[in-house]
């Protein structure tokens, strides 16, 4: 046994949650709609930490993922830990949200805007906000995530429909700092949940 599965193996026993090693769900597949899955080559998910109960209504895993990109004669594999719900009671737009940095400014003043929120100025400034619909995004991104979010800096967050994923774009997470992840994601999933229920 490797050192990261014995880590993960006791980060799913501490969380009251199941392990599996490799991706015998198919994840990869369920996936493949997210810009996070979309680039690179040597797709891989393992190390699964997954639970249907820990929170009702909510179908949650934590996982590895590793890709690799390469660039002519060079090639760099990435290593992160990934949050992703599955809930029907999410329903969500197709946005993508991460962190805002240099080019996306230089790409706003071109006019290539990102939704921004005037009641949320250092959110805006934080964060790169994308999606078709923007009507709906900007109902989602309620005062409680909006809020999550101008504290909490340098996270990335995709929705689809029932599906969320939040991550730290290539970083995989100690075990110490698995629980605190897991807290965070279920803490936006029901923020997300909350608008929706109140509509």
């Amino acid at each position: 046994m490797n050192r990261r599965t014995k880590e993960m193996e006791e980060t799913a026993s501490m969380l009251g949650m199941d392990y599996q090693e490799k991706d015998e769900y198919g994840m990869l597949s369920l996936l493949k709609d997210f810009k996070l899955f979309k680039k690179g080559t040597s797709k891989r998910i393992n190390h699964i930490i997954r639970s249907k109960d820990l929170v009702e209504g909510l179908d949650i895993s934590i996982f590895d993922y590793r890709y690799t990109i390469s660039t002519g004669k060079s090639a760099h594999t990435y290593h992160q830990t990934v949050f992703f719900v599955q809930s029907k009671d999410l329903e969500l737009p197709e946005f993508y949200m991460k962190p805002e940095h240099f080019f996306h400014k230089v790409a706003a003043y071109l006019g290539w805007e990102d939704i921004d929120f005037e009641s949320h100025p250092t959110f805006s400034d934080q964060y790169h906000l994308k999606g078709d619909d923007e009507e709906s995004i900007r109902k989602m991104m309620n005062e409680e995530v909006l809020h999550f979010f101008t504290i909490e800096k340098e996270w990335s967050l995709e929705g689809i429909g029932y599906f969320l994923i939040f991550y730290r774009n290539k970083k995989r997470l100690s075990k110490e700092e698995i629980k605190e992840f897991c807290n965070k994601g279920i803490h936006i999933t029901q923020f997300l949940k909350t608008d929706k229920e109140e509509s």
